[in-house]
């Protein structure tokens, strides 16, 4: 993995350095080394090395260092030769005459077929190989000898004997061969244990699989001197982690572990699901279960989402519970018990309350069979993406570095975060955009992939969030309480990046005010801002009220909260009339709420904003009801009603965002309205005054000529028709 990043460096450095000039004997060694890291992940001498090899050609030293290369690139040409590991025909004493000649017939062709091979192919420099030639050579001599002496039943015994021997001996070469290769290339397939070790992060699994692979070689020990591991050998591994962990990666080298060691006879791993196993007739599933099982015999049984065979209040026409109770029963007696070994996976959570249900399960999975796989870093992703990029002949310069961190950075929200998957798909869709654009011409068109490449899920940021609030009529306090809640936010978020303290001042905020007075639109403006300088993800609005949150039984309570919360995520939860939830008496379950409320503010502190909205003197009450949401909750931004003349300015301004217009006396009654009258209802009032007065405008009209004048312009005739009603 190392090597695979140093690579990616050294492409970056070789095609983003602007220095031109001559080959200097630094830059040969570099390019030496560059394909030196790029044949261990290849596996070939390709035009890309040939093109370096060309460039350093003034230099002895870095020619005999590009020579050795092409000699290792023969050689595992050689390797995949399919004659080094096929069997040669056995030859028996008790085949039958026919048998016998139908052998030495595929003999001979295959010995010819082997040395005209290797007289064409350009031969490795191994002495091996021209010992194994010669001998190829005389087996055929002796072995057209030995098929000229057959006389109906009768042959020659001693050649016979001779071209077995032969044969021995081209046995015993072809193993030196092989040898001699795995030598010269420098190439063993890679251990299990190695291929986890280049994984990027886990260490701490890392750790503990090392110890299981230790333990299980230690009983692998015990067993082979005679004594009982019976009891201790216990291969069934329960896997967690969100998507894009690595989940199954882990389950594949954990089965090539148990083969390596011999505890299993194959190191396949035969994946189901829920749909795989679970049918809609009785029988059926365990048929389909005990089919899965024969499938995975000698190897692992990998189940994905095994939580969905135990779903919340299953009916008792559900069948999950039938693959448990076969697959238990399977583990531990019958014809398969001990023949393979199961591995569950699926979100942490989950997992545990579906093995605490079953204490078949329970018992079969110990708890240090339990790996749980933690979210990749932000750094270790950017890793994932770099080698994902070069396994495609790609790298990322480093403004695209800093571009795919903010993207990753914004992806993850909530437990559905997909990982390594996310990063694969944003390195996918760059190459998709460098492809896209056209013609490539030079080295660097076909390698780099640049800023402009990465595709942002962020909308473009307009900054107009605090624009369109100080739009807003009235609420002169609020706007200030709201751009310095925001300028902290922007001052937070900017020492964040820098990696500077950043002092503690929760965002979550008491909106407390009557009705109408306009706390749902500034909370979506407030969530659209901080959005906008990047301490929200998403800035995105959640509206609820009590019945959003409370349930009516236990324990359903927390399950909706926790609902409402993973909808929030990235946003801003906005609790209306927020005081109902402690209104409900003693047996009610609001509290549970607040609980559940207040334990998700802080475990979700960057990703979440709770704006608690109501009555003042009920959300004073609402605070002091728990301590933990008090000490959460430390601003309140007061909303008063609005006067007469902001009420005025708010219907004049609806009007005209439709296309309205007054007479002057309907304008002169309006304001007059709103003067002497006493308004209940704030903006709400507005609002359903203006809905009425288009309508009495749309009833006058309806028998009478229009134009665009009349149909744009409002008259005293028209409000009088409302006002009258409403009185």
């Amino acid at each position: 993995m190392l090597m695979k990043l140093e690579e990616a460096e050294r492409w970056r450095q070789r095609l983003l350095d602007d220095e031109q000039g001559q080959m200097t004997e630094e830059k040969a060694d570099n390019l030496v080394k560059l394909a030196t890291l790029r044949f261990e992940r290849r596996q070939e001498f390709d035009l890309f090395m040939q093109e370096w090899m060309n460039e350093t050609s003034v230099f002895a030293e870095s020619q005999q260092q590009f020579a050795a290369l092409k000699e290792r690139a023969v050689f595992l040409q050689w390797k995949q030769q399919e004659w080094l590991t096929e069997e040669w025909p056995a030859l028996r004493e008790t085949d039958q005459v026919r048998a016998k000649q139908q052998k030495l017939d595929a003999l001979l062709e295959r010995a010819n077929h082997v040395l005209a091979d290797t007289e064409t192919t350009k031969q490795p420099e191994l002495k091996v190989l021209h010992s194994l030639r010669d001998e190829l050579q005389e087996l055929i001599k002796t072995a057209e000898a030995l098929k000229s002496s057959f006389q109906g039943q009768y042959y020659s015994k001693s050649l016979f004997t001779e071209v077995r021997q032969k044969l021995d001996d081209i046995h015993y070469l072809q193993l030196q061969f092989n040898q001699a290769l795995d030598q010269a290339t420098g190439q063993q397939d890679p251990s299990a244990l190695a291929l986890l070790d280049e994984m990027i992060g886990i260490e701490e699994i890392k750790t503990r699989v090392k110890k299981l692979y230790a333990f299980l070689k230690y009983q692998q020990e015990r067993k082979e001197l005679g004594f009982q591991t019976n009891a201790l050998l216990n291969l069934n591994m329960i896997v967690t982690g969100n998507p894009g962990t690595g989940k199954t990666t882990i389950a594949r080298l954990l089965a090539a572990i148990y083969h390596e060691l011999g505890v299993l006879e194959k190191p396949s791993v035969y994946e189901v699901d829920r749909a795989s196993l679970v049918a809609g007739y009785v029988g059926q599933t365990e048929e389909q279960t005990m089919a899965a099982i024969e499938k995975a015999v000698g190897g692992v049984l990998f189940i994905d989402e095994a939580y969905s065979l135990k779903r919340e209040g299953q009916s008792g026409n559900d069948y999950g519970q039938a693959v448990i109770d076969t697959l238990v029963s399977a583990m531990t007696s019958g014809a398969y018990a001990g023949r393979f070994a199961v591995i569950l996976a699926g979100y942490p959570k989950e997992m545990r309350t579906f093995i605490r249900s079953n204490p078949g399960l329970s018992s079969r999975f110990p708890d240090q069979n339990h790996l749980h796989l933690p979210n990749y870093s932000k750094e270790e992703l950017c890793l994932i993406g770099e080698k994902k990029a070069l396994d495609n002949d790609f790298v990322f310069t480093p403004d695209a570095l800093v571009k795919v961190e903010a993207e990753i950075e914004r992806a993850q929200v909530d437990q559905s975060f997909g990982n390594a998957r996310v990063v694969e798909d944003i390195v996918k869709m760059a190459i998709f955009e460098k492809g896209a654009e056209g013609q490539q011409r030079t080295e660097t068109d076909f390698v780099l992939l640049e800023e402009r490449h990465i595709r942002s899920s962020q909308n473009e940021r307009t900054y107009r969030a605090m624009d369109e609030l100080n739009q807003l009529i009235g609420l002169t306090k609020v706007k200030e309480e709201v751009s310095k809640l925001t300028s902290f936010a922007k001052v937070k978020e900017s020492r964040r990046r820098m990696q500077l303290p950043v002092p503690p001042l929760p965002l979550h905020t008491v909106f407390s005010g009557p009705p109408g007075t306009g706390k749902t639109t500034v909370a979506k403006l407030y969530a659209e801002a901080l959005n906008e300088i990047g301490l929200l993800k998403k800035g995105h609005l959640v509206t609820v009220t009590r019945s959003d949150l409370v349930s009516g039984y236990i324990g359903q309570t927390a399950i909706k909260t926790n609902e409402v919360i993973q909808d929030a995520l990235g946003g801003v939860l906005f609790i209306d009339e927020a005081y109902s939830l402690i209104q409900g008496g003693t047996n009610d379950y609001g509290a549970e709420a607040v609980t559940t409320l207040t334990q998700a503010m802080t475990e979700h502190e960057e990703n979440l904003i709770v704006v608690f909205a109501g009555y003042q003197r009920e959300m004073q009450q609402l605070l002091q009801s728990n301590p933990g949401l008090e000490s959460r909750v430390r601003k309140e931004i007061e909303f008063v009603d609005y006067s007469g003349a902001e009420l005025f300015e708010m219907i004049k301004q609806k009007a005209s965002q439709y296309g309205y217009t007054w007479t002057n006396a309907a304008l002169v009654r309006t304001e007059e309205h709103f003067q002497q009258e006493s308004i209940k209802g704030n903006g709400r009032y507005v609002a359903r005054l203006f809905e009425n007065m288009i309508q009495a405008h749309a009833v006058r009209l309806a028998n009478e000529e229009t134009n665009s004048a009349t149909l744009m312009e409002i008259t005293e005739d028209d409000l009088d028709r409302v006002l009258t009603t409403d009185a």
